[in-house]
């Protein structure tokens, strides 16, 4: 949201089969006594180079970085933030023109774009992509995401230095917990009306994005009280002010009934296509076991899954379309991952490691059918 990969704290961690996903290639390290960990700490998430990522690993980053593919791109991100900044402004200034209209349905699809845009340089920012420093990250990050969009960006970071450690890990991975959608198979709800909702998940999937943005709203504020003091008062104040200032506008512009349609319209715009921008990503893709420890390099690549298309697709998903290389080199600037995609592929082809890349369509395709599969699965006796 240093070396390439790694951060702690605030910055964020650097055709297939249509049955259930199959445990990854592992390699099983000897057994070693435990140790402690201190209440309230995640597990280390892994280091950016050395032994326990492999030789195989150290040599792709050598030719990553001659290749200069890390060094930061101040005047793409230049343009990129002011231009996203205008279309956000234009989405609110036309709004405002517009008046109390039903026409105003237009300017909250357009809204929901743009509030989705604004998220991804939030990304980009909690990653360190844009800048190097981790204090000005953290006010980018800030600015995008809680004052912008309306989002926590310390929930967010929390959320994704895990996701990017124990990419489809069971028990680690938090975007494949159990939720309104069952992703590991074997996993079961207590209540029968949950079961029977599961078993046809599949068709709720589409549905159910269109409350994605209320769903990180709320999960954002719910997380609020685990932050340290000062960063907690930092982050509601930024978005009491968002909630205030988009309240304000839309409901001194527009009348009640319309005010409430135009935030449905426009949060639902927001959350699908924030949804869709992250679902073809790792769903459908291995999910890695307890005890299940393939190398950092391969535990990266296996579990993710790009998704080709051209500048149109690299535009609509942020650069998100190139999670294999996006995994393994988090703090690379979004413009080199395209260059960088060309290393990656070849040098696993090289190792014989399995680098899948579909079509958008074909991505979403995979990951209903995982959906289909999951529900349809026994559980174990």
């Amino acid at each position: 949201m240093a070396p390439a990969h790694a951060e702690t704290g605030d910055t964020i961690l650097t055709a297939h089969q249509s049955a259930l996903p199959t445990a990854l290639p592992v390699r099983r390290p000897a057994a070693r006594p435990s140790s402690p960990r201190p209440a309230g700490r995640s597990r280390p998430g892994p280091q950016p180079a050395g032994a326990r990522r492999g030789s195989d690993f150290a040599e792709l980053s050598r030719r990553v970085k001659e290749a200069g593919l890390l060094a930061r791109r101040p005047g793409y991100y230049a343009a990129k933030i002011t231009l996203t900044t205008a279309l956000l402004l234009a989405g609110w200034t036309a709004f405002v023109l517009i008046g109390r209209s039903w026409w105003q349905l237009g300017t909250a699809v357009l809204l929901g774009i743009a509030f989705t845009q604004v998220a991804f340089l939030g990304h980009d920012a909690g990653h360190k992509q844009i800048l190097r420093t981790r204090r000005g990250s953290y006010v980018l990050g800030l600015l995008h995401a809680n004052l912008a969009v309306g989002l926590s960006y310390g929930w967010w970071i929390d959320k994704h230095n895990r996701h990017h450690a124990h990419p489809n890990e069971v028990g680690s991975d938090p975007d494949i917990g159990t939720g309104a959608l069952v992703f590991i198979p074997g996993e079961r709800r207590r209540h029968r009306v949950s079961r029977l909702l599961t078993r046809a998940q599949a068709y709720f999937f589409f549905p159910l994005l269109l409350l994605e943005g209320l769903n990180l709203h709320v999960a954002g504020l719910l997380a609020l009280r685990e932050r340290p003091l000062k960063a907690r008062w930092l982050e509601s104040a930024l978005l009491a002010l968002h909630l205030a200032g988009y309240a304000a506008v839309v409901f001194l512009v527009l009348s009640p009934v319309q005010g409430l349609v135009f935030i449905a319209v426009q949060q639902g715009v927001f959350g699908f296509y924030m949804g869709c921008s992250f679902a073809p990503n790792h769903k459908g893709m291995p999910i890695l076991r307890p005890g299940e420890e393939p190398d950092f390099l391969r535990r990266q690549v296996l579990t993710s899954r790009n998704v080709r298309g051209g500048r149109l697709v690299d535009f609509a998903l942020g650069g998100l379309n190139y999670q294999i290389e996006h995994h393994l080199f988090p703090s690379m600037p979004r413009p080199n991952l395209r260059r960088a995609q060309v290393l990656v592929r070849q040098f696993c082809q090289q190792h014989g490691i399995s680098y899948t890349e579909t079509s958008l369509v074909a991505s979403y395709g995979m990951s209903l059918r995982h959906l289909n599969a999951v529900s349809a699965d026994p559980a174990p006796g």
